[in-house]
């Protein structure tokens, strides 16, 4: 890092990883500028940021022009979206999109996917000198290690569903489908979509109501650090002892654990195993 100090941009979703990457940037020094999306952002944000605005989700005009006023000429994509919200009824009153955000949508990218759209918003901050970074630049100590994380062991069985469900989420992650995949005895049971990883949880645990299932989350193969990084925290645990599951595989090094001492204790307790695998 140069002497001159670093400005950065946070645009913060929903959840506790926003806190991460502020926290983070705050020790390495920087001025940090977090815009809040409205009805995601957590308000605490604005107690720990040197600036904080509320933004609309699709108000990436207003999140330009809030950026450049604060000298911002770095920014990170941190926290949860859920996609759902651009397809429900009423969508376009509910978000009033800006034209910037219009332009991109409809006239600019080739298709809906997240990779898609989130290069899009890159290179339109990269326009007006505003480079968007890898979102754990500043919490690289939040990823997942390699090897047996929790207490439990995984069985014979639990490993063959490992193997067999990661190359299906892989192949998932190589169309910018989804992350996750719900398994059990080399079946695949459910596979996320634009619903989310919780939503996927719960129709695994409807569709195998006898439980003792896994869930394998992975990064794609070229997965894009910027933007869209896998991430587990206690809720995730919580989710998956409620619906039955038994086993979370995730990729070392590319997910990221919220909170990793109460994730794993809650893993513990449940009596569920956790493995971090490295991709091949």
């Amino acid at each position: 890092m140069s002497n001159a100090q670093t400005h950065l941009g946070i645009i913060a979703g929903a959840g506790h990883f926003p806190f991460m990457v502020l926290e983070g940037a705050k020790r390495a020094g920087c001025h940090v500028t977090v815009i809040g999306l409205s009805g995601l952002a957590d308000p605490a944000l604005a107690k720990l940021a040197d600036r904080f605005y509320w933004a609309g989700l699709a108000k990436m005009g207003r999140w330009i022009r809030l950026l450049r006023r604060s000298d911002a000429d770095q920014v990170i994509l941190a926290g949860a979206v859920t996609k759902t919200c651009m397809y429900g009824r009423f969508r376009w009153l509910k978000t009033v999109p800006d034209w910037t955000s219009l332009r991109i949508w409809f006239f600019q990218i080739p298709d809906k996917r997240n990779d898609t759209v989130l290069t899009a918003v890159a290179d339109e901050f990269a326009k007006y000198g505003v480079i968007m970074q890898e979102c754990t630049q500043y919490s690289n100590e939040h990823f997942a290690a390699e090897g047996v994380l929790s207490k439990a062991k995984p069985s014979e069985s639990q490993q063959k569903d490992a193997k067999f469900g990661w190359d299906i989420a892989k192949q998932m992650g190589a169309l910018d489908i989804g992350q996750s995949v719900a398994v059990k005895e080399t079946e695949v049971i459910a596979v996320e979509a634009i619903e989310g990883t919780d939503r996927m949880i719960e129709r695994a645990g409807q569709l195998c109501s006898r439980g003792g299932w896994s869930m394998i989350k992975v990064a794609k193969p070229n997965q894009d650090m910027r933007f869209d990084v896998p991430t587990i925290g206690p809720d995730t645990i919580t989710n998956l002892q409620k619906n039955g599951a038994t086993m979370l595989v995730i990729e070392a090094g590319k997910t990221v654990i919220i909170d990793k001492d109460t994730t794993l204790a809650a893993a513990n307790k449940a009596g569920m195993v956790v493995v971090g695998c490295a991709s091949a």
